[in-house]
């Protein structure tokens, strides 16, 4: 079963086929979250979700809204990797997976910029 990898300089860490990746919004300071799951053909994003709405957070046609969190389903292909980047003026990206969070700081040394998501070799 192919997993997804967080890769950054030197470092490439294993994570799981199914990973939840959060952050917060630098702007409007909401919880924004995206569920990507290992595909053959590269990453897939499942599921997206973003506590009200705001600068640049405009949900689409479609996205539900519950307890104040619209949630929806990008259709989009798999892609080969997700770029990440780091400024250092927002707190750092949070990687979940199997019920547990962590920020990407405790699996990539913070000053690593960019890092990606990528299927594992």
């Amino acid at each position: 079963m192919s997993v997804i990898c967080l890769a950054g300089g030197s470092v490439v860490v294993k994570l799981a086929a199914a990973i939840t990746l959060s952050w917060m919004h630098s702007v409007e300071k909401v919880q924004w979250e995206e569920d990507w799951r290992a595909h053959p053909a590269g990453i897939a994003i499942v599921e997206s979700r973003v506590k009200g709405s705001g600068a640049g957070m405009e949900p689409p046609q479609g996205a539900k809204l519950k307890d104040g969190v619209y949630s929806y389903r990008p259709h989009w292909a798999p892609v080969k990797e997700v770029v990440l980047r780091r400024s250092g003026a927002t707190a750092d990206w949070n990687i979940c997976q199997n019920g547990t969070c962590k920020p990407m700081s405790e699996l990539i040394p913070a000053d690593t910029d960019p890092v990606k998501l990528l299927l594992c070799e």
